[in-house]
């Protein structure tokens, strides 16, 4: 942004000297035609003209081409700014994620186009009250000291009425965001729900505090709104006070002879110019309020889950042995899994079996280099997770969620979304995803709604498998592959799996059916605890 700032400087200062030049210019021609009948006309007056004529243009120039650069300067920092949230929070582990989902939505989607207005109207309003009003004091004093003088008492009064008003609009905002937020988390959670809820018979349920939360976010920002008409009527009565006092001292002086027509229009035309950039700051002080309390949260965000340190180590998945050496990941209740050790070979079907909660899944995350351990650790051909370059990593995996992602989209454009497959044809074979396709009216162009939606959960299923057993990833990570899949098309895909397994593929699968855990070359029993095993 500093380079955006440093050209609204110079433009701040460019428009400060046309409006002081155009005042005296305007100033002295207005005292010329008035004092000296003789020479009102064109041609006596035409240079004097072409001037006042060139500041104004110049000063419409360099205010346009400021505003065009602010709003250049907005939509960087706010891209850059959303990227940094996105990063830092997807970085978190999955669990830690879900906590700081609904800040993280709020920020990025709504929250920091909020800055637009503090980037595009209060910061240069800013630098230009700094450039604009101490030069036009100068000048002022340079054509009448007195005029100086009242301009400087009354000067005083818009920044303490700014800050007194601001101090309060600061707490407005906040709360304004908060209410958004908690709004918007309420939405999608209601969005995400609404197929439950209609099949239980509850759709109507959440109306009345979606209701309830829609009328406070409407209080508080018309409490700030409230907030924000009653300080401009402020500093508007200020500014005008204070030149209302400049223009009967100038008007008695003048009455009595005591000043010059010239100095006397000059500091009248120059006085507006005075608290005008005052006014803008406190006017657009407001407006750049809500964008400065998400910005705030942003930082939060980034500064209290800052992106962690990246490995630089690769390994060559393929034909590597992975070891668990007394893995323990931190959970609610203790460590899931608890001091879980064991070999994970190429070659072979390694299935992770345990009771419900005993971290099998954890255990996929871990090895993925998605969770941290608390202790222990995961080696890949004896170099540690933690140590490998995650982009290189991930390239050798693929996963398999309990529930398959599945973007809004084409089928084509969901068995490809982690990779092109070398031959979905066989791909889709092999996981019976071929029988789904023979039935979509578009085939492979068929377009799939969000989460999924125009598909079953086993036809769900069936795609997640296809676009992971038509991987080349040497490494295929499984949780609960079979789920939500008939008996037929399970032996389908366990043989497919075995197939990749005997290919040379290290496959990793958690298991609860005991087909599943028949299908497996090895075993590995994974249990939770509270305390991890020395």
């Amino acid at each position: 942004m500093r380079r955006y700032l440093a050209a609204t400087v110079a433009c701040g200062t460019l428009i400060a000297a046309c409006a002081i030049a155009g005042a005296v210019v305007l100033g002295h021609l207005a005292a010329g035609v008035i004092t000296d009948p003789a020479g009102r006309s064109i041609a006596h007056w035409g240079g004097t003209l072409g001037i006042l004529a060139a500041l104004w243009v110049i000063r419409a120039v360099t205010q346009w081409l400021q505003g065009r650069l602010g709003q250049r300067g907005a939509s960087a920092v706010i891209a850059d700014l959303g990227g940094q949230v996105l990063r830092s929070v997807t970085s978190l582990p999955p669990a830690a994620q879900a906590t700081r989902r609904d800040d993280a939505a709020t920020v990025v989607t709504t929250g920091l186009d909020g800055l637009r207005p503090y980037f595009t109207s209060y910061l240069p309003a800013l630098f230009l009250a700094a450039i604009l009003t101490p030069a036009t004091v100068v000048v002022i004093a340079f054509n009448d000291v007195q005029s100086a003088l009242i301009v400087l008492i009354a000067l005083p009064l818009i920044p303490i009425f700014m800050v007194l008003i601001g101090l309060a609009t600061a707490d407005r905002s906040a709360a304004a965001l908060e209410a958004m937020t908690t709004l918007q988390a309420r939405l999608l959670d209601l969005i995400a729900g609404i197929p439950t809820l209609r099949a239980l018979g509850r759709a109507d349920g959440p109306a009345g505090r979606i209701t309830t939360l829609s009328a406070a976010h409407r209080r508080s920002a018309m409490a700030t709104l409230r907030i924000a008409f009653l300080s401009a009527l402020v500093l508007e009565l200020i500014a005008t006070l204070g030149v209302a006092l400049v223009a009967v001292s100038i008007g008695l002086r003048l009455v009595f002879g005591e000043m010059s027509l010239a100095a006397g229009l000059t500091a009248l035309l120059l006085a507006p110019d005075v608290f005008w950039p005052l006014r803008r700051v406190g006017v657009e002080f407001h407006a750049a309020q809500n964008g400065k309390a998400a910005a705030d949260k942003a930082f939060a965000l980034i500064e209290d889950h800052p992106e962690p340190a990246a490995g630089t180590r690769t390994v060559t998945a393929a034909g590597a042995t992975i070891a668990l050496e007394n893995l323990s990941v931190a959970g609610r209740d203790g460590f899931s899994p608890a001091g879980l050790s064991g070999q994970i070979r190429p070659g072979q079907v390694t299935v992770l079996a345990g009771p419900n909660g005993a971290g099998k899944t954890t255990t996929l995350l871990a090895v993925a280099g998605l969770v941290t351990p608390a202790e222990g650790r995961i080696t890949v051909d004896g170099v540690d997770v933690a140590d490998l370059n995650r982009a290189a990593w991930w390239r050798q995996l693929a996963w398999l969620a309990q529930r398959p992602v599945i973007i809004p989209g084409t089928v084509a454009a969901n068995l490809a979304l982690f990779g092109e497959l070398h031959d979905p044809e066989t791909a889709c074979r092999a996981a019976g995803f071929d029988e789904v396709l023979a039935g979509l009216p578009n085939g492979l162009d068929t377009v799939l709604g969000r989460g999924g939606v125009g598909l079953s959960l086993g036809q769900r299923q069936r795609l997640g498998l296809a676009r992971v057993l038509g991987s080349p990833a040497p490494i295929l990570l499984l949780d609960e592959p079979t789920s939500h899949l008939d008996e037929a098309t399970e032996r389908t895909v366990l043989r497919a799996i075995g197939e990749r397994a005997a290919a040379g593929a290290t496959v990793v699968v958690v298991a609860h059916r005991a087909s599943l855990l028949a299908a497996g070359d090895h075993v590995i029993r994974v249990e939770a605890g509270q305390h991890a095993v020395a």
